[in-house]
């Protein structure tokens, strides 16, 4: 081990020797090709941060829709109850008049459930979407 650091050692000064000894444009030409290096990387890095915050935005926007969309599901979900216990309710009440006006009633009673849970399938997706999307930065 000790060695081997003073073998690299000794590589380190014949680096520091050659570098000593060479002619000053030599010396100015590295000079200006570690200066290019450096400025390169803080460009690098100042696009990264740049790039970093961006993400961090987005997503702080993605979890605020992500929040206001489950806040929405929930609302709808329990609008929903609401209205299938309203309707049950008001469909134990009636009096049944006939075949007919009992057939109405269950057609409707699907076709509201029906839009309702189209309307909370498509909220779930986007809700799953906006996961994904915060998951994904």
């Amino acid at each position: 081990e000790v060695q081997k650091l003073n073998q690299q050692l000794e590589e380190k000064n014949g680096e520091i020797q050659q570098m000593i000894n060479q002619p000053p444009y030599e010396k100015e030409r590295e000079i200006l090709r570690l200066q290019k290096s450096l400025a390169e990387r803080e460009k690098a890095q100042a696009t990264s941060d740049v790039l970093c915050r961006s993400l961090t935005d987005e997503t702080h926007q993605l979890q605020r829709k992500l929040a206001s969309t489950a806040e929405m599901c929930q609302h709808l979900a329990k609008c929903l109850e609401e209205k299938q216990r309203k309707e049950k309710g008001n469909l134990d009440d009636q009096i049944p008049t006939g075949r007919s006006n009992q057939v109405l009633c269950f057609f409707k009673l699907l076709d509201n459930e029906t839009s309702l849970q189209a309307l909370i399938c498509n909220l779930q997706d986007e809700n799953r979407m906006l996961k994904q999307k915060v998951a994904h930065v």
